[in-house]
């Protein structure tokens, strides 16, 4: 069995209700150096917020505040 303590959402733990495209800062924190999503088990982030956040940096792509890949 897995005796390591699980994650909490950032975004629940500091009670956002919804999370913003054109917040930078915290997009990159859910980013690879390679630019890409970093997953649910290794960000911590609850399904809802997951979700969220992913739309979140696909519209800050398609509007070129985040790149899509990273040279």
């Amino acid at each position: 069995m897995n005796t390591a303590t699980k994650k909490q959402c950032h975004f629940c733990a500091a009670n956002i209700k919804a999370v913003d495209f054109k917040d930078i800062e915290m997009i990159w924190k859910f980013l690879t150096p390679q630019a890409q999503i970093v997953k649910r088990r290794k960000s911590g982030t609850c399904a809802l917020h997951q979700r969220a956040l992913s739309d979140a940096i696909k519209r800050a792509r398609f509007l070129g505040l985040v790149p899509f890949t990273t040279r």
